[in-house]
């Protein structure tokens, strides 16, 4: 039996950060992932994928990000528990729960964090009649090692900012970059949207909309995709466009998996928490923080993960130390106490329209 402060369900990036916060309070921290390494999405689909929003770094690889994390946390010492998905959950008369995965390994702790991001998940696929016939001959719906596409054309559909973030940055690899969308609006950030206009401007990249992909053409790979195009007057023409990849980014279907089961109010396969206070679920001693939670307002962003693991960690403190006051104290005027006692420093750490 595992025994911790906090069981943290989920090794991504909020899952992560959730140890660091915990190990300012002295709490300790186990986390199970089904996968076989930390860092969620950002190790196990995209690594390499350069993320914008994380303050302190204009630019930042998922991977790398998740080197940070775990640099970040180590001082801490965490547990984990890799490889393993957790599969039921049992409260025990004197408030702790049990957690005990699909390969029966049991963890034990008054209080249980989910981090789980999407949970598990597939790509969804475009209705594309012969497109399983070239999965790995040319089509791939997740990019993990972009300099496959060195010199290489490249037609990526979508609209959303996976879609604008993968052509800024193949824009520089790959000797074509072509983005379809069947609308004339993105969803992503509208300094992504600007940039990929730039681009566009410069010559960096093609842009194809309102369109859409058909058709995928070739013999043992892909050789070229079927377009679909409406002009201002909605005439539509088909034709072929050469390339050597097609990079369908349409997201993930998630699915919580066997936390579905535990007794959680679930909203749109997202777990609801009660953001005006400490992101706790429905069942007390249970939180849900990242993109796994869902409440009004609510943006699927890592930034936001960490804000929420933050104020979780501090009610999480109260239900382990009930009756003990904590005073917060800034770690760049203080510092960071060890487990040992021994100092420590603190770790240096939208709609837009394209014309």
């Amino acid at each position: 039996m595992i025994k911790t402060d906090i069981l943290i369900i989920g090794a991504g990036p909020t899952g992560l950060f959730t140890v660091f916060e915990a190990g300012l309070l002295k709490l300790k921290c186990h986390l199970i992932d089904a996968l076989p390494q930390p860092g969620g999405q950002c190790s196990e689909i995209y690594p390499k994928k350069p993320i914008y929003d994380i303050p302190g770094f204009p630019e930042i690889l998922a991977g790398d990000l998740t080197d940070n994390l775990l640099e970040q946390c180590k001082q801490f010492e965490p547990g984990f528990t890799l490889g393993e998905r957790a599969e039921t959950i049992e409260k025990q008369e004197d408030g702790d729960f049990i957690v005990t995965t699909n390969k029966g390994t049991q963890h034990q702790a008054p209080v249980v964090a989910i981090a789980g991001g999407l949970g598990s998940f597939e790509p969804r696929k475009p209705l594309i009649h012969n497109i399983t016939d070239f999965e790995d001959k040319g089509v791939e719906y997740i990019i993990k090692n972009p300099e496959i596409y060195k010199d290489k054309k490249v037609v990526i559909a979508g609209g959303g900012d996976s879609a604008l973030d993968w052509s800024i940055f193949l824009s520089d690899v790959a000797s074509e970059v072509t983005l379809i969308h069947r609308r004339n609006e993105f969803r992503g950030h509208l300094d992504s949207v600007d940039k990929v206009q730039e681009l566009k401007d410069n010559g960096k990249i093609s842009l194809i909309t309102p369109a859409q992909i058909i058709g995928i053409i070739g013999d043992q790979k892909v050789d070229g995709v079927v377009i679909k195009q409406s002009d201002n007057i909605h005439i539509e023409k088909e034709y072929v466009l050469e390339t050597d990849h097609f990079i369908p980014l349409f997201g993930l279907s998630p699915k919580l998996g066997p936390i579905a089961n535990w007794g959680l109010e679930i909203e749109k396969n997202a777990i609801k928490v009660n953001n005006a206070l400490d992101y706790q679920t429905n069942i007390p001693g249970i939180f849900a923080i990242g993109d796994v939670n869902t409440y009004p307002g609510k943006l699927k962003l890592i930034l936001c993960g960490f804000h929420e693991a933050t104020l979780m960690c501090q009610a999480a403190y109260q239900i382990i130390n009930p009756g003990k006051k904590y005073v917060m104290k800034y770690t760049t005027v203080s510092g960071i106490d060890g487990f040992d006692g021994t100092r420590k420093e603190a770790p240096k750490a939208v709609v837009k329209k394209i014309e």
